[in-house]
């Protein structure tokens, strides 16, 4: 799976939590409200993110289990936790040990900004393993390939349409889900028998949001870059014009993500 920074993952944290949708999150937390105890197993956890997230409205005794194949991010999970709370960081490699994620009892699947990177085999996979032990999976912060931006550049939808193709490419799972990410993930989980709680998570950058914003439209252009279809003095003057307009104060973005709780229910 292709990695990412831990200071990449440090600098977007607060946007995904702001961008959390709170329908979806009501439902989950709904969904183990009555539970003394709870097990958690969080997939491509990076540092920890979904914990900081979730944890502190869950009144029940908490226990996570953190996935993911980079022992970087892994060593970054905080090796306490309040009273109540118990992390255990596992290394894993997803793309080739699904099934290991299920050999403990769990309660709940959770996952952050992961379902784009999958392939449509891998994500069918997940939707049956976990409908055969009946698990609920909340999926948050999955790329819709929406995005607005302002103002607005002539350039602005062809670095977009090639940013779209390489999230299709292949992210270490198989080619890559990508902008159509949720959808496919929701029609899974119906075919197994799911009930689908869904909404709109964007990211809303204001002029304020400098360092996001450099950084999210740099890794625009390297990914138009790659893709080749785009003469390279022109993805880097559309930048370069675009970092102008940051450092000005006149930029803002937006960028589609949807969020989603699947969980099963009486019929298969």
């Amino acid at each position: 799976m292709s990695g990412f920074s831990a200071e990449w993952l440090k600098l977007r944290e607060p946007y995904d939590l702001r961008a959390r949708n709170r329908t979806v999150l009501d439902a989950v937390f709904d969904l183990i409200a009555d539970q003394p105890s709870v097990v958690i197993v969080d997939l491509a956890c990076g540092t920890g993110s979904t914990v900081r997230a979730l944890s502190p409205r869950i009144k029940a005794r908490q226990h996570w289990r953190l996935l993911d194949n980079d022992l970087s991010l892994l060593a970054r999970v905080p090796s306490s936790s309040p009273p109540g709370i118990n992390v255990t960081a596992v290394p894993i490699d997803l793309s080739r040990d699904l099934e290991v994620v299920f050999d403990n009892a769990t309660d709940l699947i959770t996952t952050s900004a992961l379902l784009d990177l999958l392939s449509q085999g891998w994500l069918n996979r997940l939707a049956v393993e976990a409908a055969a032990r009946r698990l609920p999976v909340y999926a948050a912060l999955s790329y819709d390939g929406r995005v607005e931006l302002a103002p607005a550049e002539l350039l602005d939808r062809r670095i977009v349409d090639a940013v779209n193709r390489h999230q299709r490419t292949d992210k270490g799972f198989g080619p890559a889900l990508g902008p159509s990410a949720a959808k496919t993930a929701i029609a899974a989980f119906e075919r197994v028998g799911y009930a689908v709680t869904h909404g709109l998570a964007d990211w809303d950058f204001g002029p304020a949001d400098r360092a996001i914003q450099i950084e999210v439209l740099s890794g625009w252009a390297a990914a138009a870059r790659e893709i080749g279809d785009l003469p390279q003095p022109e993805i880097f003057d559309w930048l370069k014009r675009r970092c102008e307009l940051i450092a000005a104060g006149r930029s803002s973005l937006r960028v589609g993500h949807i969020d989603l709780l699947a969980r099963p229910t009486g019929t298969r």
